[in-house]
């Protein structure tokens, strides 16, 4: 018996396209994106290995180099104690990210299970978390943060300050949470949620297996901008003299003490830490709204 089936040319076969490289992709698509990311990648790197990068100790006193000012032996001249500012603000950056990423991770983290939970379970639940949240969101970010860390007792562990994160992660979480609610609202109503209920899968299933990753993308965009917030709210808590202290190298605290005193003398105390505090914050808030026109499907053409 003759066979009937149509022959396919080669030629006419299907071929899957290949799926471009994410991250190439997203060069492309935000090459602004990829600038700050660049520049975080090296304050990252600053701050993991200062002592490659520094090329003096940032404690050391040299009281020959006092207020001495930007030159070959110091890039950045020296602050009232003859300290290496360069050295400073490389060390800086390890406070700067420590507190900034440990920050918004906790406050993130807190704020998008609040919000997944109100938007599942709704009625009273959702009623009073959304709440709680409009009594936190009823400070402004700055001056809860001041709330939190003037009540809590400082507390160090591995050089770190704890109650610092804990006092700026706290005004992230309603900011995160009515987010993450919005998003996972719009999940809450869809078929396949209703099927996965009416096929009697646990609550904690739809949550994880069904919810949580379908809103990821604004937890990661929420996540990545508010590590500027707390990067700025580090260095706004240090000048004021209730995040770090002396003689941790932090970029907020070299704006304050001698540094006011000094800025007619030595202008180079102020200008390099604030230049670092602000490159920072637009480095991660460059690549926050990049990563959201990147995986925001609104923004896409």
């Amino acid at each position: 018996m003759a066979n009937l089936s149509p022959t396919v040319p080669a030629s006419a076969q299907f071929v899957l396209p290949k799926r471009p490289n994410p991250i190439l992709h997203f060069v492309r698509a935000q090459p602004m994106g990829a600038v700050s990311f660049i520049i975080i990648i090296i304050m990252m790197f600053a701050g993991l290995f200062p002592q490659f990068v520094a090329p003096y100790n940032p404690l050391d006193i040299d009281f020959a180099s006092i207020l001495a000012a930007p030159s070959w032996d110091h890039w950045f001249g020296t602050d009232a104690y003859g300290r290496d500012i360069f050295s400073r603000i490389i060390y800086g950056s390890r406070t700067a990210l420590v507190i900034g990423f440990a920050s918004s991770a906790l406050g993130s983290s807190i704020g998008a299970v609040l919000g997944i939970a109100s938007a599942y379970f709704g009625g009273r639940i959702d009623n009073w978390i959304q709440r709680f949240m409009d009594i936190l969101l009823a400070f402004p970010i700055i001056v809860l943060a001041l709330v939190v860390v003037a009540a809590l007792r400082k507390t160090v562990i591995y050089g770190v300050d704890v109650n610092l994160i804990i006092a700026i992660a706290i005004p992230i979480v309603p900011r995160v949470a009515r987010v993450v609610r919005a998003a996972a609202l719009s999940v809450n109503v869809m078929p396949y949620i209703d099927a996965a209920r009416a096929a009697g899968y646990s609550d904690a299933r739809i949550i994880f297996r069904h919810m949580a990753p379908n809103v990821t993308a604004p937890f990661l965009i929420m996540f990545t901008a508010f590590i500027a917030q707390a990067i700025l709210l580090e260095a706004s808590l240090s000048f004021l003299g209730l995040g770090v202290t002396e003689p941790i190298a932090a970029w907020g605290l070299m704006l304050s003490g001698n540094a006011a005193d000094f800025y007619r003398e030595a202008p180079w105390m102020v200008i390099f830490p604030g230049v670092a505090i602000s490159l920072a914050v637009f480095a991660f808030n460059l690549f926050g709204d990049s990563l959201r026109d990147y995986l925001d499907p609104r923004f896409k053409t």
